[in-house]
């Protein structure tokens, strides 16, 4: 059940709403709780029903081992805990790897059994490592096995995130702070599920149909040219832009429909005059996790630079295996931890002043994001390679006949002749009116969290931009409109790009 879907938007949604609300209002706020806990779990048994037990097992163990450890915070209980949950997205996410991997090295054929993998499972086991860090420091609260269940299983973030910690939600676990200002809240919800619902389905699938044939070609040896490859990146750049930020704001917007309110964690990082601020913007929370559960306890920046940098790089190569069981995450990784290496170099070099150049410094750090997004996309190593070649021009660079003439042909080797598009993977005149649409988008409008500021969508606060939206009519009209436009174009379902991480 996806929430691009009909059957999530207009048969689960509102009844999991009027039965909340119904509940909350009426009767014990617990048994409110224990609704909304039981709507998230038949959410995610929709996908898979076994997996159902493998969650259920994950809280009802985690949340054992947080009340031990909040009795008597021994880092014995600790490691076994993270072991254990660590242990279980091994198993499921990287055992085929890791043998495959094997079996290449030493020679050997593992007879390899295909493992579904459970969706969400680092989203919701990283979620509750912290909670088991957090409780062996003391940090957390304590709360009954309902609070906790609702807070690893809320389905809004269940599957992709944001990645929460307790004590921004446990205090919203309570009967007067999710039934206050419910007509405002239900108003704003709305407003931000339809955003997003309309970034997923017109702008983010309509412009993936000029990424896919391209690296799909790359992948079957095609040798596709530059104009090809450039289209296909950036169409692929500007998808999962909005494929994820459509996905945040929807997330937003159903927890702000139950009275909840989530953390950011998309805010324009193709804005980002830096590597360090892109991170800084592109899934926030993850970022934040990244930052305090990993870089942190290997060292941070307290012991010396040198380390600092190789912390920088361990930590961003593990992220990068996080996002995927193969050698192109990990490459992609790898490649991010450099750029926030270098970054850093540059920033101790400059020293604290600021830099002039705004636009030269966004221009660079999209280009990087941009290089790094097509090994990102790319299936295999070879598929990854095939594409950076030809976006490079090392493969040649094909021009029209009519603007190169022999001399120009035998002066510049690297220049041919012929059509820009032979292969005809795409219509290219679409494809630019595509991008150059959705870039202007993403590089000048306000994101969601500005537009929504006046009504704090997000935890984190920020001020509203020139353009924003207010409870009126001509808004709602303006919103329905819109929501009623992309519901026409649901005629076909497409997950989010970060399910299947």
């Amino acid at each position: 059940m996806l929430f691009n879907s009909h059957l999530f938007l207009f048969a689960f949604l509102p009844f999991a709403l009027v039965l909340y609300h119904g509940l909350a209002r009426h009767a014990d706020y617990r048994y409110a709780l224990g609704a909304l806990v039981a709507c998230s779990l038949f959410f995610y048994g929709w996908w898979h029903p076994a997996h159902l037990i493998l969650l259920l097992a994950s809280i009802g163990g985690n949340f054992l081992l947080g009340q031990r450890l909040r009795a008597r915070p021994a880092k014995t209980l600790l490691v076994v805990g993270i072991g254990a949950n660590l242990a279980l997205i091994a198993y499921y996410k990287y055992a085929n790897f890791f043998l495959s991997n094997v079996d290449v090295l030493v020679g050997t054929e593992h007879t390899l059994r295909t493992i579904v993998l459970p969706l969400g499972i680092s989203f919701f086991t990283f979620q509750q490592i912290t909670w088991l860090v957090d409780a062996r420091r003391g940090d957390n609260a304590h709360c009954t096995l309902l609070e906790y269940a609702q807070f690893v299983t809320f389905f809004p973030q269940l599957i992709a995130g944001p990645i929460v910690h307790h004590h921004e939600m446990m205090p919203q676990f309570r009967r007067d702070t999710a039934l206050a200002r419910s007509g405002e809240n239900v108003a704003v919800g709305l407003t931000i599920l339809v955003i997003g619902l309309f970034k997923k389905v017109v702008l983010a699938d309509s412009v993936a149909v000029y990424a896919s044939p391209v690296f799909a070609a790359a992948e079957d040896g095609i040798a596709v040219t530059l104009h090809e490859a450039w289209i296909g990146a950036l169409a692929y750049t500007l998808q999962l832009y909005f494929d994820f930020s459509g996905y945040s704001d929807m997330a937003i917007g159903l927890a702000r429909l139950f009275g909840i309110v989530l953390p950011m964690n998309f805010a324009s990082p193709y804005k980002a005059t830096s590597i360090i601020e892109f991170w800084r913007r592109w899934h926030v929370t993850l970022s934040r996790f990244l930052r305090d559960y990993l870089y942190v306890p290997l060292g941070g920046n307290r012991r010396g630079e040198t380390r600092r940098y190789v912390n920088l790089f361990v930590t961003m190569l593990l992220g990068g295996l996080w996002h995927g069981a193969g050698w192109t995450f990990v490459a992609w990784g790898a490649l991010h931890g450099i750029y926030l290496v270098i970054n850093q170099l540059w920033r101790r070099a400059r020293g604290a002043r600021v830099s002039r150049f705004a636009v030269p410094s966004r221009a660079l750090t999209l280009f990087a994001v941009i290089v790094a997004w097509v090994v990102f996309r790319a299936e295999t190593g070879q598929g990854a390679l095939a594409m950076l070649r030809a976006m490079f021009g090392l493969d040649g660079v094909r021009l029209p006949a009519t603007l190169v003439d022999d001399t120009i042909l035998q002066a510049v080797p690297f220049v041919t002749s012929g059509a820009l598009f032979p292969h005809r993977l795409i219509e290219p005149l679409p494809a630019v009116l595509w991008i150059a649409a959705l870039a202007t988008i993403a590089l000048t409008a306000p994101n969601t969290q500005e537009f929504m500021a006046r009504f704090r969508p997000v935890l984190e606060t920020g001020g509203p931009a020139r353009i924003a939206w207010r409870p009126s009519l001509p808004w709602a009209l303006g919103v329905g409109l819109l929501g009623l436009y992309t519901v026409l174009q649901l005629t076909g379902v497409s997950e989010f790009l970060y399910f299947q991480f």
